[in-house]
């Protein structure tokens, strides 16, 4: 029998705890703290997200049950009430500055990972998330007269899937102010919906070098100054290189576009593209944009398996930790598959984490699937009773 480390023990050699305590020691976490430090606060937090807790007596309660194997997970015993405290009061931007530290990881180990489009440029995804928050227990959130909520803008790296920069908003904040807080990359793709779409901004994201596709307008005035052949059996309907013709989008961007029309047979729809990237195939292009959808994945896998639609503090900082260990969370499954190089999905490990990380079994055996083929019954010596 294995006697050896917990489960969780071992899950968290994935995560780089001494980047941790620098994250704790930049923002003085631990200054007059006696007992529940940040760590076991992060400890907590985390068990919390890969078991699926409601609530605070609800964590306190589960931890209190495993007795003395928490000293063996690395956590302290804890109460609700200083959980609470330590959601409400500590700093946020460590677990934030954690958060990209382990990003930075977990991209890294799915930098050479395919998404599906023969692109040798990084490629990323943009859009945002409206997390509905009560409004009598979150007055400060208040979006509408009757509605308090938050705001999540991600952008995702389409290679693993992996959010890359998150910021955290009020929900009145429109999608398209997201672009003013991002460093973009020169060739690289940014990939956005129709909420991203000003020509301001986009002239931008021209002259620092990156490429961009996103969605326009029907009632967008242009004039078109050259076309390119398409096939229209895939999907293409037409291939433009345009001039604006409106006095203040002109003004604010002042080259030509390429515009793309494609017909999704599918879904009986007609899209169409506008990019400032001439050198890619048109149907490339398209394919880049069908990868757009990986983020509304994350967001839904993210609500789905993890806890950030009800949470353990009231307070602005309590909901941006609680939002920020959840996307470690994430981050941390990601990087334990692919170190692990398990071919199954992350709602499976999340699924086995949830009911065994107290206990005592290696890594490798947990997620290996038990065949039952793998042994072969000796025939028993007596006849089967329907044998002729």
């Amino acid at each position: 029998m294995y006697t050896g480390r917990l489960v969780f023990s071992q899950l968290l050699d994935f995560l780089p705890m001494h980047d941790f305590s620098e994250c704790v020691q930049r923002y003085n976490g631990n200054y007059k703290v006696r007992r529940f430090s940040c760590t076991s606060q992060l400890l907590c937090m985390l068990f919390a997200q890969l078991t699926a807790r409601d609530s605070l007596r609800d964590i306190e309660t589960c931890l209190r049950a495993m007795g003395p194997k928490l000293y063996h997970a690395g956590i302290r015993g804890v109460s609700r009430s200083t959980l609470a405290d330590a959601n409400n009061h500590r700093d946020w931007r460590i677990f934030a500055d954690f958060a990209h530290i382990v990003i930075a990881r977990a991209r890294d180990l799915y930098a050479a990972d395919s998404f599906g489009v023969d692109l040798k440029q990084s490629a990323y995804a943009l859009d945002s998330t409206t997390i509905d928050l009560c409004l009598k227990l979150f007055p400060w959130a208040r979006f509408r007269k009757h509605k308090a909520g938050i705001k999540m803008h991600t952008l995702i790296d389409l290679k693993g899937s992996i959010p890359s920069f998150v910021l955290i908003t009020d929900a009145r904040t429109h999608d398209v102010k997201f672009l003013d807080h991002l460093l973009f990359e020169p060739g690289a793709f940014y990939i956005m919906d129709r909420g991203y779409l000003d020509f301001e901004r986009l002239f931008g994201m021209t002259l620092s070098g990156c490429f961009f596709v996103t969605r326009t307008r029907k009632d967008l005035d242009y004039t078109r100054s050259s076309y390119r052949h398409v096939d229209k059996t895939t999907g293409l309907r037409s291939d433009q290189t345009i001039v604006l013709n409106g006095y203040v989008s002109s003004h604010r961007y002042p080259i030509t576009l390429r515009r793309i029309s494609y017909y999704d047979a599918e879904n009986d729809k007609r899209l169409v593209f506008l990019t400032n990237c001439f050198d890619l195939p048109a149907l490339t292009i398209a394919q880049l944009y069908h990868c757009r959808w990986r983020i509304e994945l994350f967001f839904k896998w993210i609500k789905q398996h993890l806890h950030i639609k009800a949470f353990f503090g009231t307070s602005p900082n309590a909901v941006r930790t609680q939002i920020w260990i959840a996307i470690t969370a994430y981050v941390l499954i990601a990087i334990f598959k692919k170190e692990m190089k398990l071919d199954c999905e992350l709602c499976d490990i999340q699924r086995i984490f949830s009911i065994a990380l107290f206990e005592k079994t290696p890594m490798a055996e947990l997620l290996t699937p038990i065949s039952q083929q793998n042994e072969k019954l000796d025939r028993p010596k007596q006849l089967s009773l329907f044998d002729l």
